[in-house]
């Protein structure tokens, strides 16, 4: 997401069904992180009377697979989900893991956004130091969580308007 947010946080017109619902997929693995996140993300979607549901997994690479899972289930429920945010952090260590988790579950949301028709949004801090998370999670580049909850609730818009 861009750093300039001059229209990112205006919510002005969205127009969301009563029903809307986001689900919140978010890791245990940097949780001081993720409920920085977390915390930002359920203001927004409160603020906008948005249902939402919090699923944890255990780290990032197992977000596509419970956004997969919990679709599947849900998905001729009353209660479906309208979009899915994906929220977690991977910090940098001193291995490749690094790497193969950023793209693993870059990979699996960007799949998740063609194989099923509500949008998930990519809610992921890749960052190499604590000081990218401080900025991330409330510092100067905003809440990435509110940020997040803003791009769902636009994207829910959007396909909404496509009926």
């Amino acid at each position: 997401m861009s750093t300039d947010s001059s229209n990112l946080y205006n919510t002005t017109g969205i127009q969301l069904s009563p029903d809307a619902c986001v689900v919140i997929v978010r890791t245990e693995w940097n949780a001081a992180t993720v409920d920085k996140l977390q915390s930002g993300c359920v203001d927004v979607l409160k603020q906008n009377k948005v249902h939402h549901r919090i699923i944890t997994v255990p780290g990032a690479f197992e977000i596509s697979f419970a956004i997969k899972k919990y679709w599947e289930l849900h998905k001729y429920k009353d209660d479906k989900p309208h979009a899915f945010i994906a929220l977690g952090c991977v910090l940098r260590g001193d291995t490749p893991h690094f790497e193969y988790v950023c793209q693993a579950v870059t990979n699996g949301v960007s799949q998740l956004n063609l194989q099923i028709p509500v949008p998930t949004i990519f809610g992921v801090l890749t960052v190499d130091n604590q000081q990218q998370i401080d900025e991330r999670t409330g510092g100067k580049h905003g809440n990435k969580g509110e940020e997040s909850a803003i791009t769902a609730l636009k994207m829910i818009s959007l396909v909404e308007s496509f009926k």
